[in-house]
């Protein structure tokens, strides 16, 4: 089974490149983020057309939002509100062989990392927090995926001293992540298959003039698997030429493959 995770930054301004991915790569499984639809107005017929008969949603208008699109069945989708103020950032399902497969957004964190300048950075450490009391409690198999909008790893961008103070890779917010790392044991199916120090990126700025040539770019996009997993994980990509399509995403999809 191969499962992705994609912040599509609106799912359906971006219709044709979710389409064109499907048709491509073939997931059995595409968990979207930052789809910017509210669920009545969500392309449901469009991506069950793709072959994608099981989705559920968590829309809001206009931002955020996530939804899992599946080849399978899914059961007991159910969403957490770790923003704790009804923002549509997380979804989760079970699969058919009762793996729990949740999909969530981080919150970017707005641009000065200090909570006291900026309230949208202390929501983003209060999310992670919230996530890690979750966390602290799973006691089944789970795959947590989706932009979590930190890069923890030197490898991981493109500069690690001029990214330091910048929201995505600060001290606080990579010790956060460790925290939740370690909350549970989660093995980062990402650097399980290509360690560090290799370059790894899932995100480029639409600032560049050509992002390909500068490459400034960050890994915010994650799979992470409970340890009694990660004996079925079998291979993990990242879809670079993506970023490459008519009208991209600033993300690329993340792919990791598993023996069931």
């Amino acid at each position: 089974m191969k499962i992705a995770s994609w912040n599509i930054n609106s799912v359906r301004f971006r219709l044709d490149i979710v389409e064109r991915f499907l048709k491509e790569m073939a997931p059995d499984i595409l968990c979207l983020q930052e789809t910017k639809a509210e669920n009545a107005m969500f392309p449901l017929a469009a991506l069950k057309g793709f072959g994608y008969p099981h989705i559920v949603i968590n829309g809001q208008k206009m931002h955020h939002g996530v939804a899992i699109l599946s080849k399978v069945p899914l059961v007991e989708d159910r969403s957490h509100d770790w923003q704790d103020n009804g923002e549509a950032r997380h979804i989760g399902v079970r699969l058919p062989n009762g793996v729990l497969l949740e999909n969530v957004y981080v919150p970017a964190g707005g641009d000065i990392p200090d909570r006291g300048q900026n309230p949208k950075f202390g929501q983003k450490l209060d999310f992670l927090s919230r996530m890690i009391d979750w966390s602290s409690t799973l006691s089944e198999p789970t795959i947590l995926t989706g932009d979590f909008n930190i890069a923890p790893l030197e490898a991981d961008v493109w500069s690690h001293k001029q990214l330091l103070d910048v929201v995505s890779h600060t001290p606080v917010e990579v010790e956060t992540l460790a925290r939740l790392q370690a909350s549970h044991n989660w093995v980062d199916l990402g650097r399980h298959f290509i360690p560090a120090p290799e370059r790894l990126y899932t995100w480029w700025s639409y600032r560049a003039k050509d992002w390909a040539a500068s490459d400034r770019g960050r890994r915010l996009d994650h799979m992470w698997a409970s340890p009694s997993l990660v004996e079925k994980a079998i291979g993990h990509m990242v879809h670079q030429t993506c970023r490459d399509w008519e009208k991209p995403s600033d993300h690329i999809p993340i792919v990791t493959e598993f023996s069931f």
